[in-house]
């Protein structure tokens, strides 16, 4: 099965407006040195912000910007919620201008304490709520099952490794340094988020595989994810790229401005 995640979305942005009951809430973006791939997800930001009655404030910054000049618009007053769009470039302090989001503003959950706190009270990183909401919703239960999370970064491979060991899966995770394909054919559930075209293929994974996937990058003008097309072919349930978990996270984004924002 292809999952529909633009439908997903739509569901959830929709009972968020209906919980803002006409309140509307301001969502400042910062990006640095916008990408295709950055631009792709900001024009699905903007028409989710609009479905969920909340206004988007873009912040575009040169490739030669500073990290205290980041934090800079981080700090300005007059939004509910701060997202910083990643990747930043490696001569940015990612770790400062996590830091530098309010707590109450961290829909991403991008801080430590952010994370440690949030998850305490039900509220997951958007990726991580996104997978959560693909499973359940087409009935996949990971108990026992062997799972392999490909990528442990921030917003995808750890929030997302420790939400299905949490669900009850057996869980194993790879990066780019110890990648091994021969780990995916006895997965059930496979979920990648490095950012790498083709880094999946067909042959890599058994029949009947819940195959999701997180990453995105861009090859020949296109935004496309980890695992090939053809994927879908032995997957029981597959996510396309775009089209999949992209709008599903960017909809549990906003679902999570409004739950910090909640009166």
């Amino acid at each position: 099965m292809i999952v529909d995640g633009k439908s997903i979305a739509r569901d959830i942005l929709e009972s968020v407006k209906m919980r803002l009951q006409g309140r509307s809430l301001v969502v400042r973006v910062i990006v640095v040195a916008p990408t295709a791939v950055t631009e792709s997800y900001l024009k699905i930001k903007e028409r989710a912000a609009q479905q969920a009655g909340m206004t988007l404030q873009v912040v575009r910054m040169e490739n030669d910007t500073t990290t205290e000049e980041v934090i800079q618009k981080v700090e300005l007053p007059g939004a509910d919620a701060i997202v910083v769009q990643l990747p930043l470039p490696a001569h940015i302090d990612s770790k400062q201008v996590f830091d530098a989001i309010p707590f109450s503003a961290d829909a991403d959950l991008l801080s430590d304490m952010a994370l440690m706190r949030h998850e305490q009270d039900g509220i997951l990183p958007p990726v991580a709520e996104a997978v959560r909401e693909i499973l359940e919703r087409h009935d996949v239960d990971v108990r026992d099952k062997k799972a392999v999370v490909i990528g442990e970064g921030k917003l995808v491979g750890r929030p997302v490794a420790i939400l299905l060991y949490h669900m009850g899966a057996q869980v194993t995770t790879l990066n780019i340094d110890t990648w091994n394909p021969t780990l995916l054919k006895d997965a059930d559930v496979v979920v990648s988020g490095v950012g790498k075209a083709g880094l999946i293929t067909k042959d890599m994974l058994k029949e009947g595989v819940v195959l999701i996937d997180a990453g995105a990058s861009e090859s020949n003008g296109e935004v496309v994810g980890d695992a090939g097309k053809e994927c879908a072919e032995v997957a029981s349930l597959f996510t396309p790229v775009p089209g999949g978990v992209g709008p599903v996270a960017v909809a549990c984004l906003f679902k999570n401005v409004e739950a910090l924002n909640r009166e």
